[in-house]
C-alpha cells in the first residue's frame, strides 16, 4: 500500500496535546468549533503548516506573509497582529513542552455564520483561529526508499477559477488527485497544468535534475511554496543552475534525479514517476547536497529567531 510523504510514526504524546482555539488552550478531546463555522460549512479559510526546530517555527515570517496575503485576497480579517499570533504559537508550544520534532497546523477561518450560507456577510463573529501542534516527523524509511509519483487526470487550474496561490481550506482539487494517486499505488500525485506541463504534486512541489540543472515548474499553477522558494535560493547561492520553466513528462521520465519539497519533510527524493525509475542512485548527488544545504538554512533561520 502506498505511503504518503506525510506518513509519520504515531507518537503517544499526541494523545494529550493542548490545542489553541480562539485564545484558549484545550485538550484535544475538547478542542472543537461550531457546526456553523465557515471552515466547516464551506472550507472558507486559510492555513499554514510550520516545522518547529529547537523551539522555534522555521521561516515564520515567510509563512505569515503567505497567510496574510491569502487572508487579504479573500477579504478575511484574521483579528490578530503578527506579534499576537506569534505569542499564541509559542504559548501553545510551551504548554505542550514542545521544542523539536514538531509540526504545527495554523488555521484561520472566517468564523461562525448565523446560517449555513456562502455569503461572508452572514458571519456573526470574529475569525476562528486554531493552532494544532503535534509531535510528528516523516518516517526515515519512507524518505530513504524515495517516493513514487503517479500523474493524475486532475489538473491545477487557472487563477480565475480557483487561484492555486491561495493556501485555502478548500482542498478538494488536491484531495481528488491524492485519491487517484494512492488508488494507483503511488505515494503522491503529480499534477499537470491546463496546458499539459508539469505543475506540482498534491501536497508538495516537484523538482527534477537534468545534466546538472535543477528544474521546477514555472510556478504559474502552484502554491508559492516556502520550501520551494528556499531550495531555489539555495541553488543560486551554491552555484547550482536552477530554472522555473515549463517541461513535459517526457523530460521527467529521463531525468537523472527528482525530488519533492515541503515544510513537513524538507527535501525528499523521488524514486519513480509513472513506473519509470528515476536515476541510478537514491538519493542522487544533487539531492544529497540540497538536503544538507536545506538543513543548514533551517538552522540559520532558527538561530536568527532565537537571537531576536
Amino acid at each position: 500500500m502506498a505511503q504518503s510523504i506525510h506518513e509519520f510514526h504515531d507518537d503517544p504524546r499526541n494523545a494529550d496535546i493542548r490545542i489553541w482555539v480562539n485564545g484558549a488552550l484545550k485538550h484535544r478531546d475538547e478542542a472543537v468549533v461550531s457546526v456553523f463555522d465557515s471552515g466547516f460549512v464551506l472550507g472558507d479559510g486559510v492555513w499554514e503548516g510550520l516545522r518547529v526546530v529547537d523551539g522555534h517555527p522555521a521561516f515564520l515570517d515567510a509563512h505569515f506573509d503567505r497567510l496574510w496575503e491569502g487572508a487579504k485576497a479573500i477579504a478575511l480579517d484574521i483579528g490578530l497582529t503578527r506579534a499576537a499570533l506569534t505569542k499564541a504559537i509559542y504559548d501553545t508550544l510551551a504548554a505542550n513542552g514542545m521544542s523539536d520534532g514538531v509540526h504545527v497546523r495554523l488555521m484561520v477561518t472566517r468564523g461562525v455564520k448565523r446560517t449555513p450560507y456562502q455569503d461572508p456577510r452572514v458571519t456573526v463573529g470574529p475569525a476562528t483561529v486554531v493552532i494544532i501542534p503535534e509531535f510528528k516527523l516523516a518516517k526515515p524509511e519512507t524518505l530513504a526508499a524515495g517516493l513514487t509519483l503517479f500523474t493524475v487526470h486532475v489538473r491545477r487550474g487557472f487563477p480565475d477559477v480557483q487561484d492555486p496561490k491561495l493556501n485555502s481550506h478548500s482542498k478538494l482539487n488536491c484531495i481528488t488527485a491524492c485519491i487517484q494517486a494512492y488508488t494507483a499505488g503511488a505515494d503522491e500525485a503529480l499534477m499537470l497544468d491546463p496546458h499539459g506541463f508539469v505543475a506540482t504534486c498534491n501536497s508538495t512541489h516537484f523538482f527534477l535534475v537534468r545534466r546538472g540543472e535543477v528544474w521546477t515548474s514555472s510556478g504559474d499553477y502552484c502554491l508559492g511554496g516556502i520550501t520551494r522558494g528556499n531550495v531555489l535560493k539555495l541553488c543560486r547561492e551554491a552555484g547550482i543552475p536552477a530554472f522555473e520553466k515549463n517541461f513535459s513528462l517526457t523530460e521527467v521520465y529521463s531525468a537523472e534525479e527528482a525530488f519533492v519539497t515541503g515544510t513537513f519533510a524538507g527535501v525528499a527524493p523521488v524514486r519513480s514517476v509513472d513506473g519509470r525509475t528515476i536515476g541510478d542512485a537514491l538519493p542522487g548527488p544533487v539531492v544529497q547536497r540540497l538536503q544538507g544545504l536545506y538543513k543548514e538554512l533551517v538552522k540559520r533561520d532558527v538561530a536568527a529567531r532565537a537571537a531576536s
